[in-house]
């Protein structure tokens, strides 16, 4: 927990309260629903929470703001960003069903009342929303192709609507067909530990 409030340090008693609680949830649900690799739980704050909170340092959502979470898993980078960015509403999508189980439990307890989650395809989901975020799901161009119907016009952030990915390793292949438009920021941009080398965040303005 201290590694979100090092890098977040006006965070409200709330937020800071529910931060704190992700720890005994996730290591809880994680026991009876593997939605993190058994090696990395102990790593929950710095290579989950921190990483997803990561697209809090590239640009902070105004209030009414509408976010889709592709892929959510156990819920990164979504849950972070609900807790962070309370008077903004995301929707957390998976296709797997015991992975919106743990979602649903966890935004239950933690009684964050801005975010929801379903099992559903993305190709199924057909919200309108500002932002389409994910982690690693799937290539750049395939991602594109699926959540541009959700991509909304209106805009109100300051910078376009689109999707931001966080990802890793060599991206050159799947950015080359959004040269002129694609921005790749490194995470260690903004967080000096070293997990976050080679680690990136994609915007993709649609």
């Amino acid at each position: 927990m201290n590694i979100i409030a090092k890098y977040f340090p006006r965070l409200t008693e709330e937020q800071q309260k529910q931060f704190a609680m992700l720890d005994e949830l996730y290591h809880d649900w994680n026991a009876k629903i593997n939605v993190i690799s058994r090696k990395d739980i102990d790593n929950l704050y710095e290579h989950h929470v921190l990483h997803s909170l990561a697209i809090a340092k590239a640009i902070t959502f105004r209030p009414g703001t509408k976010v889709l979470d592709f892929g959510c898993g156990g819920g990164f980078p979504g849950i972070p960003l609900a807790i962070m960015f309370p008077e903004c509403r995301f929707k957390l999508i998976d296709g797997t069903g015991k992975k919106i189980l743990v979602c649903q439990e966890i935004i239950k307890s933690l009684e964050l009342t801005n975010v929801t989650a379903e099992q559903r395809r993305g190709e199924e989901e057909k919200g309108q929303y500002e932002f389409v975020v994910s982690r690693a799901v799937m290539t750049l161009p395939e991602l594109a192709k699926i959540v541009r119907k959700n991509i909304s016009k209106r805009q109100q952030n300051s910078i376009p609507n689109g999707i931001i990915c966080l990802k890793g390793g060599h991206l050159q292949g799947e950015m080359t067909p959004f040269k002129n438009i694609v921005e790749k920021t490194e995470l260690t941009t903004w967080f000096e530990e070293e997990w976050f080398q080679e680690k990136y965040i994609i915007y993709l303005p649609c």
